[in-house]
């Protein structure tokens, strides 16, 4: 690539290129390449002048050039959807701004009178349509007062406040739409379906593929607890799906043979063959741009109080003006209330400061689906989490094979991975992991596979029951024989601490899988640091013995844990805290959580939590690290506090401008100007950011 340094500042440089060096899709691709360099914070390249922008660390520049000079315009990789959008956002906000202030500045002083005069009237028929559309639907709100607003001022033959007030209302509605958007896209990139591989059916079998090798009329084979990765329709078994992300409905629905499935939806129960239909970005994209429009939706009540006190407010903005002409018989006092007033602002700040929030989180690696989340995690006092693969690495590790009944290791690893390889959960990922560094070939030798939640799987191995999984389902539901010796054997490894996973064959214990799952770095202190920040209980709830689930809480600073726990005994735990009055989230990332989840005023999934998980979870932290929930807390709390704020400064500061008004000292221009000015400045700071890069950087 040809630049020229034309800034450089230890951490900052800036390169030219010249005009037309790249467009605007190499200018995302450049920022995107860059931005993968460890040691580079912040990348902007702008492709109409040619410029790129770079923050760094300082000790990095050599590393940096490196990268540059090996970078050739022509090769590079397409960039991101979102990426894309997202500059292609922005310079159509930039654009519509511009034009908005030359016509305002520029424009209009060179106009004669009468055509601005006209120009005017011509503005103001849409505020007027608005609300008269409001009026004729029996409601009393905010385009009613506007539209009251500027005609008051027309009336008065004061055409340059009108056009001053419809400006600024402008301006607030470009400003909104460019939050929303740029929030919107972010979140449409947290929420892109991410599926690397596929198992489909084929004459020899199952067979995993990757996803960009399916073709439509592929059977892709899809089990409990996975999301379905394309549209299709089913050719094989049935499935109760949980189909919220397109249709809203919270309940699954079930589906047979020949019924159609779509990309995004989970199944809960059951085992389908997709016949694939389509798939790819458009099925995706329509797939997520339904759920971030339900997401919207999903207000914080603090939102709702906004807009329905911001309605309450205006029929006595009316009454107030009326009660003023008719105890002043003076028009200019009277209009001067209809020029100001509370709504314009609590509608606006509320849901920008609410929006901007939902962004800020997407930039620190957390997806929220709605600000009602935010609010109830700001003022949650009780967290749970689940233990594995939340409170310990995402990825546990075998640590010991213990045969039994004439088994070898080998034996026993080679078939528990077979079986485990169907499903997605970090200890089945461990157990196929281990196999795999042994050299094992595990070849399908067995029947189908019925996964039960939280429990097992079970099938036919050469003609015996083969089971794997928990001592419950093992020994309680299925009534595997146990012997002196094997009992002796579990009880000795049960109190090393380790999670263990059972083996069957035939109704006997073919072997034990010994699981170390270390807790994740920075947990305790993570947890330590939650209680400083309001968090009162902290709760862990674990499917594992008395004895892991004890020095988990020990090392992590847990106040209860409950050991031992079934799926509905979770969901049952904590409808037993919110009765207690407690406000509680639950962190979780596998299917066993999601009656938890579900069931928590709150709900957090991991990055590698299971789809289902995902799916019910209001929260999706996009990184591995604990750390993200202080991040979260600290975010939830701070939009809490400006919008309090915001609630104090709009009514102190229009309750001045309405006093000011009736004692003479404020005209209703003036005071309009006053008040949307103020308007439009609580808006702004309302999308400032809440966290500090040094805030971040000392969580992080």
């Amino acid at each position: 690539m040809q630049y020229t340094i034309v800034h450089d500042l230890p951490g900052r440089m800036r390169l030219r290129g010249g005009m037309y060096a790249f467009g605007i899709e190499e200018s995302v691709s450049l920022e995107e390449r860059l931005g993968m360099v460890p040691c580079v914070r912040e990348v902007a390249a702008n492709h109409k002048n040619g410029s790129i922008l770079i923050l760094y660390q300082k000790n990095c520049r050599s590393d940096l050039l490196s990268v540059l000079n090996s970078i050739r315009i022509n090769n590079l990789p397409a960039p991101s959807v979102y990426g894309l959008e997202s500059k292609r956002t922005d310079e159509a906000f930039v654009r519509d701004l511009s034009l908005l202030l030359f016509r305002r500045f520029v424009v209009r002083p060179l106009l004669p009178l009468p055509v601005r005069r006209v120009r005017t009237i011509l503005r103001a028929c849409g505020y007027f349509r608005y609300g008269g559309s409001s009026i004729l639907h029996g409601r009393l709100d905010t385009p009613v007062l506007d539209a009251s607003a500027i005609g008051a001022a027309m009336l008065q033959g004061d055409t340059g406040t009108a056009s001053s007030i419809m400006f600024l209302l402008r301006l607030s509605g470009l400003l909104e739409d460019y939050t929303k958007k740029r929030t919107r896209n972010a979140l449409v990139h947290s929420l892109a379906i991410n599926v690397d591989r596929v198992w489909i059916k084929t004459e020899n079998g199952e067979m995993s593929i990757p996803i960009s090798r399916v073709s439509p009329g592929d059977q892709v084979i899809v089990r409990a607890g996975s999301m379905i990765p394309v549209d299709g329709t089913i050719s094989c078994g049935d499935a109760m799906v949980n189909e919220s992300s397109m249709t809203g409905e919270p309940l699954p629905v079930h589906k047979a043979f020949g019924a159609g499935v779509y990309a995004g939806t989970v199944v809960e129960e059951g085992e389908i063959a997709v016949a694939v239909r389509s798939l790819g970005d458009d099925t995706r994209i329509n797939k997520i741009v339904d759920l971030i429009d339900q997401s919207e939706a999903l207000k914080a009540d603090v939102q709702n109080k906004a807009e329905q006190l911001a309605d309450s407010i205006v029929p006595y903005s009316f009454l107030g003006a009326a009660g003023i002409f008719l105890f002043t018989g003076n028009l200019r006092r009277a209009l001067s209330v209809l020029m100001v007033d509370y709504s314009c602002a609590l509608k606006l700040s509320t849901p920008i400061s609410v929006i901007s929030a939902m962004r800020e989180a997407s930039t620190m690696n957390v997806m929220v689906k709605g600000g009602r989340y935010l609010e109830e995690f700001a003022l949650a006092d009780t967290i749970v989490f689940d233990k594995t693969g939340t409170l310990t690495v995402a990825s546990p590790e075998v640590t010991g094979v213990i045969p039994f009944a004439g088994y070898t290791e080998r034996d026993v690893l080679r078939t528990g991975a077979c079986l485990e390889e169907h499903f997605p959960h970090s200890v089945a990922r461990a157990i196929v992991r281990k196999a795999a560094e042994e050299g094992l070939k595990h070849g399908e030798e067995h029947a189908a596979v019925e996964y039960v939640v939280a429990h097992g799987i079970a099938s036919q191995l050469h003609g015996k029951r083969a089971l794997i999984g928990s001592a419950h389902f093992v020994f309680d539901d299925e009534g595997v024989l146990l012997g002196d010796e094997e009992r002796s054997v579990i009880e000795r490894e049960s109190e090393s601490g380790r999670s263990l996973i059972y083996l069957a064959i035939g109704n006997r214990l073919a072997g034990i899988i010994c699981i170390e799952d270390a807790v994740r770095p920075m947990a305790g202190e993570v947890i330590t640091a939650l209680k400083g920040l309001g968090v009162t209980n902290v709760v862990m709830i674990t499917g594992d013995g008395e004895a892991t689930a004890r020095a988990v809480a020990s090392a992590t600073g847990i106040d209860t844990y409950y050991s031992q726990v079934l799926p509905e005994d979770k969901a049952v735990i904590i409808r037993d805290l919110k009765a207690s009055g407690r406000r509680v989230i639950m962190v979780g990332d596998g299917v066993n959580d999601t009656p938890g989840l579900a069931e928590a005023n709150v709900s957090v999934a991991m990055k590698d939590a299971s789809d289902i998980a995902r799916e019910v979870a209001d929260i999706t932290l996009l990184s591995a690290d604990l750390r993200e929930l202080l991040l979260l807390r600290c975010l939830s709390q701070r939009l809490l506090g400006r919008i309090n704020r915001n609630y104090r400064f709009i009514l102190g500061f229009n309750t001045g401008l309405l006093v000011l008004g009736q004692f003479g000292v404020l005209s209703p221009a003036a005071g309009a100007l006053l008040h949307n000015v103020s308007t439009m400045g609580i808006s702004a700071v309302s999308m400032r950011p809440l966290l500090c890069d040094a805030e971040i950087f000392l969580c992080c």
